[in-house]
């Protein structure tokens, strides 16, 4: 993996502690630790007790619970400069899912400690970590809404239009690329594999989309945006 990073210089650059002044960024410095996770690696599981929160420097970890029926059931899939954790470690409960790395990844562990000093300290501080819990709050809401309202085929279409962006054009198409294995992204999708796939193939039967591995290609993006299953 990479050599290590200069902490302040990167907590400077997170949206939550931007606005902190030199020797506000030193304390929670201070009280950050580095942690390198292999591909597979459990971060924390469901039911140990938060510590504090993690920010992803690189890497990519899922976030995950196992159903009464052993079925995974995949919360979130979050990247570089995205957290998690937060909401527990306020709530002094334990974790309600298992965290797990997808690739090599590098993290940083803030200690509760340090945000609680803080909060006391600073209430803009307060009013960024409450508004980015409420964003996390509004997307669980989004989630909820889609796996309740939207068939299989109109999540998957609206989950590849999210994640594409037109830097990725090519050939007058945008592909995209999969951020997980399918079966992982078919359980945040709230789907089966067997559900994933099928609609996928027929997106591909179509001619809207080329699917190999882990990449599709958008063929049309209004011919998509507009088709109804």
């Amino acid at each position: 993996m990479n050599a290590p990073i200069k902490v302040q210089s990167f907590l400077a650059n997170v949206p939550l502690f931007k606005e902190l002044a030199p020797d506000e960024l030193d304390r929670i410095a201070a009280f950050t630790r580095q942690v390198r996770a292999s591909r597979s690696e459990i971060l924390f599981h469901r039911g140990d007790e938060p510590k504090g929160f993690h920010i992803i420097v690189f890497g990519q970890v899922k976030l995950a619970f196992v159903s009464a029926h052993g079925d995974e059931k995949v919360v979130d899939i979050l990247g570089p400069g995205q957290s998690f954790g937060e909401a527990v470690m306020f709530m002094e409960r334990p974790h309600v899912v298992t965290a797990q790395a997808l690739a090599d990844s590098l993290l940083l562990h803030i200690q509760r400690e340090a945000v609680f000093d803080e909060l006391e300290r600073d209430p803009r501080f307060a009013r960024r970590m409450i508004a980015g819990l409420s964003l996390r709050l509004h997307h669980l809401i989004g989630d909820l809404e889609a796996n309740s309202m939207r068939s299989g085929t109109q999540r998957i279409i609206g989950y590849l239009l999210h994640a594409c962006s037109p830097s990725s054009a090519q050939d007058g198409g945008i592909e995209v690329t999969l951020p997980a294995a399918k079966g992982v992204v078919a359980s945040r999708l709230n789907l089966t594999l067997e559900h994933f796939s099928r609609i996928l193939h027929e997106l591909a039967a179509a001619g809207l989309i080329e699917v190999r591995g882990r990449s599709v290609h958008i063929r049309d993006v209004d011919r998509l945006r507009g088709f109804d299953p």
